[in-house]
């Protein structure tokens, strides 16, 4: 080897050597991985809190870390209608089916996803509620429309008036440059089943890391009792329905019957 191609090399290993290394790993821990329903449940609140660590441990760390934590719900179909007045009368012209999307869905942040990262990033990330992929059943095709579709912002509209879908550029914060912490609400009408939690961390518009965890929502007592009766033994629940409905009225015309 000449001693120029040494130099060369010994130069382009000084070079490599002073740019700055980042490399980051996530660890995340929830408050509880189970959250139990009884006849008293009226929400709860979950905690998640995670530490941005170096990996390897020796490696350089950035000055600014984003957050952006999605919480998805079991997976559901869902139908939306639209209205219009015919004659006089409010009639359903039109209809859109949703395939298989989370019935919960929840958008944690440090601040507005689009300052976080560009449209294209967002979009390919699918950060924040605009741009979570909701499948819907076009004709015979299924495909995800733009976002100010007609009837994925209704569909999104509704479900967040019932609390099932939110988003809050403000849910994630730090408590050190590295410890982060943010609440998940969960409404008291929240399916049971299994909810993921996809946390991505981001440093200059591009993704960095991500890791995943979850949690289970369950029914407990008379509640898990009856789900289990109705879902397991279909044609007796129907029956015995009915026989206590048939005796609710009886005992009803006997107590508030005129002699």
């Amino acid at each position: 080897m000449t001693r120029v191609a040494a130099l060369l090399i010994a130069l382009a290993a000084a070079a490599f050597a002073a740019v700055p290394a980042f490399a980051e790993r996530l660890v995340v821990s929830l408050s509880t991985h189970r959250v139990t329903i009884a006849a008293n449940f009226v929400g709860e609140d979950l905690v998640l809190f995670g530490t941005i660590e170096p990996d390897p441990p020796n490696q350089q760390m950035r000055a600014i870390y984003d957050l952006v934590i999605t919480v998805a719900g079991p997976k559901r179909d869902f139908r939306t209608r639209r209205k219009e007045r015919v004659l006089g009368i409010w009639v359903n012209v039109d209809s859109r089916e949703f395939v298989r999307v989370p019935s919960y869905l929840a958008v944690l942040s440090n601040r507005p996803v689009k300052e976080i990262a560009g449209p294209d990033v967002t979009r390919r990330l699918q950060l924040g509620l605009d741009n979570y992929i909701l499948t819907q059943r076009i004709g015979p095709d299924f495909a995800d429309t733009v976002r100010d579709d007609p009837f994925r912002t209704a569909f999104i509209q509704l479900v967040q008036e019932h609390g099932m879908y939110y988003e809050k550029p403000t849910a994630v914060t730090y408590l050190t440059p590295t410890v982060f912490r943010a609440t998940i609400p969960l409404p008291s009408n929240a399916p049971v089943g299994t909810y993921t939690v996809d946390v991505k961390l981001l440093g200059g518009g591009e993704q960095l890391t991500r890791t995943t965890t979850a949690f289970e929502i369950t029914k407990v007592g008379f509640e898990q009792f009856i789900a289990d009766a109705a879902r397991d033994y279909g044609f007796l629940y129907g029956l015995a329905t009915a026989l206590l409905a048939l005796l609710t009225g009886w005992i009803a015309s006997v107590v508030f019957r005129r002699d």
